[in-house]
């Protein structure tokens, strides 16, 4: 325990409800696709796309985009339902960081694009 925690109490973790106590705790089933989209000029925006619905993805953007100083959101698309969205170029860093948190696993992440 770190010094804070003694003084705050036990960490909170904000990804904690959609785990279970398994193996794989909270690791889910389907692909995860992490894409990159051209805006204008030299600007980017990174797209994800897949997270299970048990996940809070508005939680999941905000440590995002505290991780990763960057602004993020998430959007309905007809097609695809929930999707997240991340300025800038955030594919490697996005990858490592649902594969750290225990959201996905490696065989799970597909990166697209450049």
């Amino acid at each position: 325990m770190t010094t804070i925690d003694k003084s705050f109490g036990a960490s909170f973790d904000p990804f904690k409800e959609a785990s279970t106590d398994d193996n794989n705790a909270g690791v889910q089933e389907n692909l995860i696709h992490i894409r990159i989209q051209q805006r204008n000029g030299r600007k980017t925006l990174t797209t994800v796309q897949g997270i299970s619905t048990d996940y809070d993805l508005k939680k999941i953007v905000k440590a995002c985009k505290k991780e990763f100083a960057c602004n993020g959101t998430v959007v309905e698309h007809p097609e695809y339902g929930e999707v997240i969205q991340l300025q800038g170029d955030q594919r490697n860093r996005i990858r490592d960081f649902l594969r750290d948190i225990g959201i996905a696993r490696e065989e799970q992440l597909k990166v697209h694009g450049f």
